[in-house]
């Protein structure tokens, strides 16, 4: 089988016919995806394969999970990019992220099948850009919907005292929030 060829102009092509149906690797890679789309991609098989079946993680909105999902990804490394993300770091190209980790790009073009860069506008009112509830400022926190300033400082204060929150719930524990609020909360807050 023709290896990885990332110049080409369509990468998927090495997947066509005659390979893609006798190919045991390429069978098992898409059993494996069939079976369960969120799995950890481990070759660049996996990668065009995910791709082909229209997987795609979004750059800009990507957790720590997700970029886990990709091969060569470290913890570190995943925790640093969502933590950019959370803070309001945008990702235009490959060439960002690898800047990002002080890569070569040309060692996440393997990658590039699977990511999407998409552009949100931060000014736009249906735009609210998810944010780690342990790294947010005040002003972050004042921008989500139902959190005045009083509860704010308060999410800060209660983070310096006790510790960063471990989830939604810790969240709601230790603040006593409303199942109403946390509702809202739930899409716009991350806890890395």
């Amino acid at each position: 089988m023709a290896p990885f060829n990332a110049n080409s102009r369509n990468p998927l092509s090495w997947l066509k016919a005659p390979f893609q149906s006798i190919d045991p690797a390429v069978q098992a890679a898409r059993q494996k995806i069939a079976r369960n789309s969120f799995c950890r991609l481990e070759s660049a098989i996996e990668i065009a394969i995910a791709a082909e079946m229209g997987i795609a993680i979004d750059a800009n909105r990507a957790s720590a999970d997700d970029w886990l999902r990709l091969p060569g990804i470290s913890i570190r490394q995943a925790t640093l990019l969502a933590q950019l993300s959370a803070g309001g770091v945008i990702f235009h190209s490959l060439d960002d992220v690898a800047a990002a980790l002080s890569l070569p790009p040309s060692q996440l073009v393997p990658l590039a099948p699977v990511l999407r860069f998409y552009f949100y506008d931060p000014e736009a009112p249906s735009f609210l850009q998810p944010i780690d509830a342990n790294w947010a400022t005040i002003e972050q926190l004042e921008r989500l919907p139902g959190v005045d300033r009083t509860l704010a400082e308060q999410m800060v204060r209660d983070r310096q005292q006790r510790g960063n929150f471990r989830s939604l719930v810790d969240l709601q524990r230790r603040l006593h929030l409303s199942g109403e609020l946390v509702s809202e909360l739930m899409h716009y807050l991350r806890f890395a």
